[in-house]
């Protein structure tokens, strides 16, 4: 599949999100979510919940059963529980990002890295994706109990024919990117900490850049919508909810 280039846009707004550290907030109907890396062997832990209905939430086991892939990129959608299209990929240089291997716990940060505590550190602490996505989650009245399995932006993940999964090293570069087009009002979490394989005992994640951009229209040949017959209908269902 083509990789498509980084298209001129309005700019909404911008924000940069340091490494190692987390952020919340809505993207609309409408809108698109650049993240640009600005520094090699990036990781952005992602979540995707309803705005109007946080209940309806990002389903990992739906959208790679829907897509028949292990893996995002350009073209792929996110899809709820509902059946319905939080966001496409509009855009990717990476060509791969993971979907199966979750998240960090405090243990494993602990372990790789380092124990910190915030009465030292403060906000340099080493914070793991399992606690920065139950920060994030509060902000919007939900909990642990919804957490749901993530995608990890930026790390592209193998298997062996034994079952092994490989994380594989210099996938991604400074000024790397991904676009997320918003089908729906979304609350989105994002953490930029290292990926549950990354190897090493250096605590370094790059920043990435935050870009929110009104979209384009939606084209009768979009990559994302005719992907498959099962992103035909996801969409379908989206436009539904947005006609009632």
């Amino acid at each position: 599949m083509t990789i498509k280039t980084v298209r001129e846009a309005p700019l909404l707004w911008e924000h940069r999100l340091p490494g190692g550290a987390h952020w919340s907030g809505v993207l609309r109907r409408g809108v698109s979510l650049r993240l640009t890396t600005q520094g090699p062997e990036a990781n952005v832990a992602a979540l995707f919940y309803s705005r109007e209905q946080p209940l309806e939430r990002y389903n990992m086991a739906d959208t790679l059963k829907a897509q028949h892939t292990a893996m995002l990129t350009t073209g792929c959608v996110g899809y709820s529980d509902m059946g319905r299209v939080l966001f496409g990929i509009t855009a990717d240089s990476c060509g791969w990002h993971d979907p199966l291997c979750g998240l960090t716990d405090a243990a494993h940060i602990n372990k790789h890295y380092g124990a910190t505590r915030f009465q030292e550190q403060r906000n340099d602490r080493y914070i793991s994706g399992h606690d920065a996505m139950r920060v994030e989650l509060g902000k919007h009245g939900l909990g642990e109990r919804d957490l749901v399995a993530n995608i990890n932006f930026f790390s592209k993940v193998t298997v062996s024919e034994a079952g092994q999964l490989a994380l594989a090293t210099n996938h991604c570069s400074a000024g790397d990117h991904v676009e997320l087009r918003f089908e729906m009002d979304t609350i989105v979490l994002l953490h930029a900490g290292p990926h549950p394989l990354a190897s090493g005992n250096t605590y370094a994640p790059p920043d990435v850049l935050l870009q929110a951009l009104r979209s384009a229209p939606l084209a009768a040949d979009d990559a994302c919508r005719t992907r498959c017959p099962e992103n035909e209908r996801g969409y379908r269902n989206t436009e539904m909810l947005y006609l009632s």
